[in-house]
């Protein structure tokens, strides 16, 4: 016989632009019932009532966090309300999935990260690309052995898109990148570098160019802009034995490169000691699902099991930490910011 899943009721705050993808991905989850939504947008509300038209859509947070059928509360609002809507949730006894960033600031994102430890409720935060087929690829790649060493990433996440006003490039865009780099090498920087610019409008950075410095000696490069020509949305990893390429906006999500140079076990001159390997390039299959229905459901079994999420709250912390250094660092113009553990 099969075991029957418990259906969770789920509340959502938010649904504007991203946030209704997130309705319409709850609507279509079968093991969760969407039982409210809230927006003080009346466009935003008159919009989702056509997506989730068995929901009570208000514009009442307390009215969502509140409600006895609510097991959990997602939230899809602006980022700078993000660490204030979880607290309340999470006091309130709410399991929480937040979208990225969980907060503006280290100490804001550690307080949830205790609070939902404190009361044994699960939180989660809306890394995306965390989600993704061919990051998760990626990254058993680079634990199997198979790459070799890791020597250094460079990640590009630029297009010609929306301009914000409440956030600069580095705060709508960094935490996808810092976020795999995070996951990938599962340990923070010990400093981060960054400077911008604002083109289109005074003290909101359009570009900015970060890098990160980690013990071992690894080195990441991240650029991010909303004010360049070509849509891009690419992580290179580069190792000792093999090479990696992780391309969103291509078909082919992945491309593993043979190449690099090898050192032979003896030589009598130097130009011998260093050779450069051509070899195959291999396209791995990627069975392509949809990243944000893989991070909801995830989310719900972590919910029902306990269990602790992929985007966890310690997780949460490290990326705030880091775009907070890379905040800082901007400030400087780009003089290194250290980091420690919180």
């Amino acid at each position: 016989m099969t075991e029957q899943i418990k259906t969770l009721g789920v509340g959502m705050l938010g649904c504007g632009n991203w946030g209704i993808n997130h309705v319409r991905a709850l609507v279509a989850e079968p093991t969760a019932t969407l039982h409210l939504v809230c927006d003080p947008s009346e466009a935003a509300r008159s919009r989702c009532r056509s997506r989730a038209f068995k929901a009570t859509i208000t514009s009442s947070v307390d009215e969502v966090i509140h409600d006895e059928r609510v097991d959990a509360v997602v939230i899809a609002s602006p980022a700078i309300t993000h660490a204030e809507l979880a607290g309340q949730a999470l006091r309130a006894g709410k399991h929480v999935l937040v979208e990225k960033p969980i907060a503006l600031n280290g100490a804001d994102a550690a307080e949830l990260r205790d609070l939902a430890r404190d009361r044994k409720l699960t939180l989660a935060v809306g890394h995306l690309m965390l989600y993704h087929p061919a990051v998760e690829l990626l990254r058993k790649l680079l634990r199997s052995g198979e790459l070799g060493d890791l020597y250094y990433l460079h990640a590009a996440r630029v297009n010609l898109g929306r301009l914000r006003h409440d956030e600069n490039a580095l705060w709508s865009f960094g935490p996808h990148d810092i976020s795999m780099i995070d996951y990938l090498l599962g340990e923070l920087p010990v400093s981060v570098s960054a400077r911008g610019c604002g083109y289109l409008q005074t003290n909101v950075e359009d570009v900015v160019f970060v890098t990160l410095r980690f013990a071992g000696g690894q080195m990441a490069h991240i650029r991010l802009s909303w004010l360049d020509p070509r849509k891009e949305r690419r992580l290179t990893v580069v190792c000792s034995k093999k090479m990696v390429e992780f391309d969103d906006v291509s078909s082919e999500k992945l491309r593993i490169y043979d190449k690099g140079y090898d050192r032979p076990p003896e030589f009598t001159e130097f130009a011998e000691y260093l050779t450069i390997r051509h070899g195959d390039i291999h396209i791995p299959h990627v069975k392509m699902v949809e990243p944000l229905a893989v991070e909801i459901r995830h989310f719900l079994d972590c919910v029902r099991s306990g269990a602790t999420p992929r985007t966890d709250g310690e997780s949460a912390v490290r990326v705030v930490q880091v775009l907070e250094a890379a905040q800082a660092s901007l400030a400087r113009d780009g003089a290194p910011v250290e980091i420690s553990p919180k």
